[in-house]
């Protein structure tokens, strides 16, 4: 969620750091043709796969242009998250930044005029070949901030998708299958709670809980749903299925004992320590834990997608953007370009990435193989749903205290759909004066 990511693997460990390496000449696109620094940030881990594919650009960047100086700040994702509109629009941000695509996001700093319009350079430079019609969702948005049409405000160079992560020592030792449907899904936990064992890791301090909320709705939607939901194509009825089974859902398996209410404090981290330490069977979150549960897990875990869910959460993955006060635009571009290449995109995949142009051939381990041909299926069938909190802006805040109660049981899920209803109803107003 705003990535409800998002979520975001090993982001809370990372304390801000800062590395400034020797790179590139080239000019600015008009903005100062003698730009020699090139400012960059993003949040992702060092060992995650975009963390070694962008360090490997960052390289290339340097050998390319000489006499250019990089800085690159590696930024918490909350940082980014709650302060970007304030730090783009001032003199001490960024030339390039990673951020969450998104109606309440990029969007939103797009209709407000902070970032700079790539529409010529993703024609000149030849992205819309490389990404197909729905990672472009993500890509362009309107004068209004709604995503799907309209100019590119930034450019993706990986997807990423929400999966089930499953420890498979735990399964076997448990005699617990691999689950294909949501009635398989309830068996398995309701096994491993009678083994005095919660099933399901949550943190209900950030995204993952909007997230599953998210997939127990989507099990009981379709695709205008979601266009609805997202795009504002009809009102959308918050006490009505598919919402209501979601928090319907989500309040029945805290009481079940798969989720537990002490998990309601926890953020996204703890959630992912607490798997990698094998203190809990599985997780319900995005493809960005990958490389790093392939870095650090001793365990023997695998992943499997949603049961039964033809709609997934998920998206083309971040966006790297420019702002309007960006003096070095257009090494900016050559950057974004580099990211988009080949080995890059190698790179991305062979650590467990989900790159937007790689060569499958090229990726050399199964489980990785696997990641990027299951994202395959579900973005090949138009099953890639977006997040939760993408519709209007705050809505990531709104989802987070929602989500909260319902896992400490402080609210009912009516309660909490109201909580969740009027910030959509009067963010959709905002933006499209209906």
């Amino acid at each position: 969620m705003q990535r409800f990511r998002r979520l975001v693997a090993a982001i809370a460990l990372a304390a801000t750091a800062t590395t400034t390496v020797a790179a590139c000449g080239g000019g600015d696109n008009g903005d100062s043709s003698d730009a020699k620094v090139l400012k960059l940030w993003h949040y992702e881990s060092e060992n995650s796969a975009m963390g070694v594919g962008w360090n490997r650009a960052i390289e290339l960047f340097k050998s390319e242009h000489p006499g250019v100086e990089v800085r690159f700040e590696r930024k918490a994702f909350e940082q980014i998250q709650q302060n970007a509109g304030m730090i783009i629009n001032s003199s001490e941000g960024p030339d390039i930044m990673e951020y969450n695509k998104g109606n309440a996001t990029a969007g939103l700093l797009s209709s407000q005029g902070l970032l700079a319009d790539l529409s010529s350079e993703a024609d000149k430079r030849g992205w819309a070949g490389k990404l197909s019609p729905s990672l472009q969702t993500t890509a362009r948005y309107s004068d209004k901030g709604v995503m799907g049409s309209g100019k590119w405000f930034g450019v993706p160079n990986y997807g990423e998708y929400v999966t089930v992560y499953y420890n498979k020592d735990l399964f076997q030792s448990n005699g617990v299958k691999v689950p294909t449907t949501m009635a398989e899904m309830t068996a398995a936990m309701d096994t491993f709670v009678g083994k005095g064992i919660t099933p399901l890791g949550m943190a209900g301090a950030e995204y993952p809980a909007g997230q599953l909320f998210y997939q127990l709705a989507l099990s009981k939607g379709d695709r205008q749903f979601v266009d609805n939901y997202q795009l504002y194509k009809n009102p959308v009825d918050f006490k009505a299925d598919p919402l209501k089974y979601g928090a319907d859902t989500f309040a029945q398996w805290v009481q079940k004992g798969y989720v537990a209410k002490n998990s309601a404090s926890l953020k996204a981290e703890d959630m992912g320590t607490a798997f990698i330490g094998g203190k809990v069977p599985m997780i319900v979150s995005g493809s960005w834990w990958y490389g790093r549960f392939k870095t650090e897990m001793k365990a023997n875990w695998d992943t499997f997608l949603f049961p039964g869910n033809t709609l997934q959460a998920g998206s083309s993955g971040n966006l790297w953007v420019v702002p309007e006060n960006s003096k070095a635009k257009s090494l900016a571009y050559d950057f974004i370009d580099i990211t988009l290449r080949p080995e890059i995109q190698d790179l991305i995949g062979n650590n467990g990435g989900v790159p937007v142009a790689a060569d499958a051939s090229k990726i050399s381990d199964p489980k990785d193989r696997k990641l990027i041909e299951d994202f395959n299926t579900v973005s090949k069938s138009d099953g890639l749903a977006f997040y939760p909190d993408w519709p209007v802006p705050g809505y990531y805040d709104v989802l987070v205290s929602g989500f909260q109660g319902l896992i400490n049981g402080s609210k009912s899920p009516d309660q909490v759909l109201d909580t969740i209803a009027k910030p959509y109803a009067d963010g959709v107003k905002e933006i499209t004066g209906k």
